[in-house]
């Protein structure tokens, strides 16, 4: 397992595979631009996420809206602070929502060519770039690209290409693996 850690994550896909499959949780802190044409500047959060193999995911937003999305046992959930507290927001942006953390769960699992929808192609420099195969799916996001850490299971940034000029850029930093993570943070906001 020590080998693993020391080569990085690899050059093939099965060896991404092999590598993931030694972690078994992940927790970094994150700040996210969208950036678009119409903006001066980009819209700026931070946040955590926290992830627990097989599939539990919290993405927690602290500023400049706090808003937290659950994954666990197949079901998401998603809260946004308020004036009175805490409030589990429903409604059909939550479907969107379980495919992106459903997805986000594979990636970290080290499955990035499983997904039917987009084609996989593993670039030199530790890059992955998914193209979505259906064209409807292009009218809503060209491209995405991983950039992985040396360090194996630790992605550095992930881009999502809404065309050229519209994109989201998420950079991880203070990434902890394999720590104990308490299965009710994956339950239920604060």
């Amino acid at each position: 397992m020590l080998a693993l850690f020391c080569v990085g994550w690899g050059d093939s896909w099965e060896t991404l595979r092999t590598t993931a499959a030694s972690v078994t949780s992940v927790q970094a802190d994150f700040v996210q631009e969208k950036h678009l044409p119409i903006l001066a500047k980009p819209l700026v959060s931070q946040g955590a996420f926290y992830y627990q193999k097989p599939g539990a995911l919290r993405w927690e937003y602290r500023s400049p809206v706090q808003s937290i999305m659950l994954m666990h046992d197949g079901h998401t959930r998603r809260f946004v602070a308020g004036p009175s507290g805490w409030t589990e927001e429903r409604g059909a942006g939550l479907e969107a929502m379980q495919v992106v953390m459903e997805e986000i769960s594979q990636w970290l699992a080290g499955n990035f060519s499983d997904n039917p929808m987009f084609e996989a192609k593993l670039e030199p420099g530790r890059r992955i770039l998914m193209i979505p195969k259906e064209e409807a799916m292009r009218q809503v996001i060209q491209r995405i690209e991983l950039n992985l850490a040396d360090r194996p299971g630790v992605m550095q940034s992930v881009v999502i290409y809404e065309s050229e000029q519209a994109f989201t850029r998420m950079t991880f930093g203070h990434t902890v693996l394999n720590a104990k993570i308490d299965e009710a943070l994956f339950r239920s906001a604060p």
